[in-house]
């Protein structure tokens, strides 16, 4: 009896300090991991980021750790492992490759709100797809086409393409290209032009606008016409100047032509 009483104390003594010493770390790695995800969570409300988001990647943080503090709780304990390490990283191999299209569109959505090409409002092209951004998802980003269809792009297909952001200048240029007919007089055509920027408020001074002769083409002579204005008042610009073009050319006699051939006619005897 004294020797089993002596065995027990003998075992108790060894394994009472690996369970103490299990316990403290724990105690120790779950109040690290609380703490490093409040901390992830204040970063992430720093940048504004999307509240869905900063909850996901906070527990995501925790939970990982944690995994990480039972493992090394048992290992304290004498407990091999390396067999527990080897199945958690089969099973998350597993899920990533069943998961591979869902976690590129999460990652893809992660470096978005984080880095932010764009935000909710923008018109943006992207995807083969143009619109106003109406919402961004942590999977998905949803446009509103200028006909008000609503497109839903996968975040990964939209991230691995070229992204043109309309909206993320204050100013834009607006770019015309107007023919004359050979005969107009180059001079009168150009102080035309000047005239029809000079009287609309809304194309800026500076930059200063652009008025050159582009090209000698096949049936006419184009000038390019290009305008400062605020990114908001492009379309605005673009078909009101386009408009008056017409109209101050009907009014100054100066024609716009259309293509056209010569056609010459041999009479052979």
């Amino acid at each position: 009896m004294d020797a089993i009483i002596a065995k027990l104390q003998e075992w108790g003594a060894f394994y009472g300090l690996k369970i103490v010493a299990a316990i403290i770390v724990l105690i120790v790695g779950r109040w690290i991991a609380k703490a490093i995800r409040k901390l992830v969570k204040k970063i992430l409300i720093k940048r504004n980021i999307d509240p869905t988001l900063i909850s996901f990647v906070g527990n995501l943080a925790y939970i990982a750790l944690l995994t990480f503090v039972i493992i090394a709780a048992l290992a304290q304990l004498g407990i091999q492992t390396t067999s527990f390490i080897a199945v958690i990283g089969a099973a998350g191999l597993a899920v990533g490759l069943a998961l591979q299209g869902g976690l590129a569109n999460f990652a893809a959505g992660f470096l978005m709100i984080v880095f932010r090409p764009f935000k909710v409002g923008h018109f943006i092209e992207g995807a083969g797809a143009t619109g106003i951004v109406e919402e961004i998802h942590i999977f998905t980003t949803q446009l509103r086409t200028l006909d008000n269809k609503t497109v839903i792009i996968p975040n990964a297909k939209l991230m691995g393409d070229n992204i043109i952001n309309y909206s993320a200048k204050d100013t834009r240029r607006v770019d015309l290209v107007v023919g004359v007919s050979y005969t107009d007089d180059l001079q009168k055509v150009k102080q035309v032009l000047q005239d029809i920027v000079k009287k609309d408020s809304r194309i800026l001074q500076d930059p200063a606008s652009m008025i050159a002769v582009k090209e000698l083409a096949d049936s006419s002579v184009n000038f390019v016409v290009r305008l400062w204005v605020k990114t908001e008042d492009y379309w605005d610009v673009y078909f009101d100047t386009t408009e008056n073009v017409k109209k101050r050319f009907d009014a100054e006699g100066i024609s716009i032509p259309f293509p056209q051939q010569d056609v010459h006619l041999y009479e052979h005897k």
